[in-house]
């Protein structure tokens, strides 16, 4: 699939049928117990392969019902704030996190920002960089902007070939820079947003690839390739040890 351009794989990014986080849940996990409020974070406990972890990920919805349900994957600072609770959680109880990253940004209305949008968002910046359990990050559609990155300071971010990663959308960074949200194309090209730029500037540890024309014509084969890469990082993550400082080198190394 290396002859997509950057437009083509926003475009399978945000396809509708493509694999979210309920659905990574469902395929990966058993015994998952719901942390519920926030409809657009979805959250709990569950066992990977028998043993506990506390799994987080952004949730779209299917249809136009849960799309407006869940802000169309465009969490408020409550499911930021629910994230970061399950987040201690985890800490207290000694158990591994796994997020799913899917979201086009945090949601940038005012009543948001009134709720202190910014303090949640950086809020979970804080304790996923001081967290003393592994953190592993899936990035299954669209990761994007502070949104995106207050689910993905982890030991590994692992992205899907068709995932994107951004600043901000491709049309948002056409209005401020082109004041042209047609350009939207042209935007993507030049911001380094897929995968195989993101590994390259050292943002992303693996690509994970997916069946040919996208994830959404073969789920299985993608909740089977993510499988195989969570559970070999999570080994490698655990022999390593000191979570918190490597996580913190990681980040550090970027654009250096």
């Amino acid at each position: 699939m290396a002859d997509k351009t950057p437009a083509q794989r926003v475009a399978l990014a945000r396809h509708a049928g493509r694999p979210g986080t309920a659905d990574y849940i469902a395929a990966l996990f058993t015994d998952f117990f719901e942390c519920r409020e926030d409809a657009s974070i979805l959250g709990g406990v569950a066992l990977y392969h028998g043993r506990p972890v506390t799994v987080v990920g952004h949730r779209k919805g299917r249809d136009l019902s849960e799309n407006l349900k869940c802000n169309f994957g465009m969490p408020g600072p409550e499911g930021y704030r629910k994230a970061r609770r399950l987040f201690r959680q985890a800490e207290k109880f000694g158990r591994p996190v796994i997020t799913f990253v899917d979201t086009p940004g945090a949601y940038p209305g005012l009543e948001a920002e009134a709720r202190g949008q910014g303090e949640a968002i950086a809020s979970c910046l804080s304790l996923l960089s001081t967290l003393e359990v592994p953190v592993l990050c899936v990035i299954t559609g669209e990761g994007g902007s502070g949104g995106a990155l207050a689910l993905a300071v982890a030991n590994r971010v692992l992205m899907l070939e068709n995932a994107v990663y951004s600043v901000l959308s491709p049309e948002g960074f056409a209005s401020i820079l082109w004041k042209d949200a047609g350009r939207s194309g042209e935007a993507a090209e030049v911001m380094k947003l897929t995968a195989a730029d993101l590994l390259s500037l050292g943002v992303i540890h693996e690509i994970l690839p997916e069946p040919e024309g996208g994830a959404h014509l073969d789920p299985a084969a993608a909740f089977a390739t993510v499988d195989r890469a969570l559970s070999r990082h999570l080994r490698q993550v655990e022999r390593e040890g000191h979570f918190a400082a490597r996580r913190y080198e990681t980040f550090r190394r970027i654009g250096s």
